[in-house]
C-alpha cells in the first residue's frame, strides 16, 4: 500500500528516548520541488538530526531525504541543511533556551498538514543522564505488564 499525504508521519523515536522535551513547536520547512515529492512518499529520515542556528535563522541539520525516483538533473541532495521557518518570537524563545547549557533542539517529528505543506515538530530539549534513561525503560515495561494484565 502506498502512502498518501495524509498518512505521512515520520518520528524520531531515538529523541524521546535520549532527550526530555521542555518545549515543543511546530515549524514549516524551505523545501524544493523533489523534495516534497519524496516526503510525500514517506521516504524522509530523522535520525541523528538536529538543529542549530546560523545568522538568526534556524537550520535542521543531517535530515535525510531520499533522491525522488523520477528527479532528472534537478534532483536535490540527500542530506542537506534545510531552513525552518518559525515566526521571531519563537525564534528568539529557542535561542535564548540554546544558550543555557544541556538545552538543544532537537526534531521530534515531520508530517504533511491538511494543506499538503510538510511541517517539523521541533522541541527545545534537555539530554537525559543515563539514570533516566533507565528509569523510562522501567516505566515502559511496567504499562506493557498493566496492559497485558487488563487483558486477560
Amino acid at each position: 500500500m502506498k502512502p498518501t499525504a495524509s498518512n505521512i508521519n515520520i518520528k524520531n523515536k531515538r529523541a524521546s528516548f535520549d532527550y526530555e522535551f521542555i518545549d515543543t513547536y511546530t515549524a514549516g520547512i524551505v523545501l524544493t520541488g523533489t523534495e516534497i515529492k519524496s516526503i510525500r512518499q514517506g521516504k524522509a529520515s530523522l535520525v541523528d538530526t538536529f538543529c542549530f542556528f546560523s545568522k538568526g535563522e534556524l537550520w535542521v541539520k543531517n535530515m535525510h531525504v531520499a533522491e525522488y525516483f523520477y528527479g532528472s538533473y534537478n534532483n536535490h541532495a540527500a542530506r542537506r541543511d534545510r531552513k525552518l521557518l518559525l515566526t521571531k518570537k519563537e525564534l528568539r524563545k529557542l535561542e535564548r533556551g540554546t544558550r543555557e547549557t544541556g538545552f538543544t533542539i532537537v526534531p521530534t517529528r515531520l508530517y504533511i498538514n491538511e494543506k499538503g505543506l510538510a511541517k517539523l515538530v521541533v522541541a527545545l530539549a534537555k539530554g537525559k543522564k543515563q539514570y533516566d534513561k533507565r528509569e523510562s525503560l522501567k516505566e515502559k515495561d511496567d504499562k506493557r505488564m498493566m496492559d497485558r494484565m487488563f487483558k486477560r
